[in-house]
C-alpha cells in the first residue's frame, strides 16, 4: 500500500517539524531566562521572564498548529487516494448499465 506509506511520511514530516520548532523555542527560553537572571532589576527580570512564558506559549500553539495542518493534509492524502482507487471500479460498474440502456433502445 503506497497510498499508507505516503500518509505515514507526511506524519512524519509534521512530526519533524514540530520537534525543530520546540527545540529551538526551548534555547530561546533558555536564553530570555538566562537574561532574566543576569538582569539588575527587579522590573528587567519580569519582563524577561514573561518575555519567556509568552514566547513558550506562543510556541506550542505554532508547533500545535503545523502538526495539526500535517495530520489533516496526511488524511485528506488517504481520502484523496481510497476516492481514486475506488472511482475506476464504479466507473467500470456504470459502464455495462449505460450500454445495456442503449441496446435495448
Amino acid at each position: 500500500m503506497a497510498e499508507a506509506d505516503l500518509d505515514a511520511v507526511i506524519r512524519g514530516f509534521g512530526k519533524k517539524q514540530h520537534q525543530a520548532l520546540m527545540a529551538e523555542a526551548r534555547k530561546r527560553h533558555l536564553r530570555l531566562m538566562g537574561l532574566a537572571a543576569k538582569a539588575k532589576t527587579k522590573d528587567a527580570k519580569a519582563r524577561y521572564k514573561q518575555a519567556a512564558k509568552d514566547m513558550m506559549l506562543l510556541a506550542h500553539a505554532a508547533a500545535r498548529r503545523l502538526q495539526i495542518t500535517a495530520e489533516n493534509a496526511a488524511d485528506s492524502y488517504a481520502r484523496a487516494m481510497k476516492k481514486a482507487l475506488e472511482d475506476p471500479a464504479q466507473k467500470s460498474a456504470a459502464k455495462p448499465a449505460k450500454s445495456a440502456a442503449k441496446n435495448k433502445a
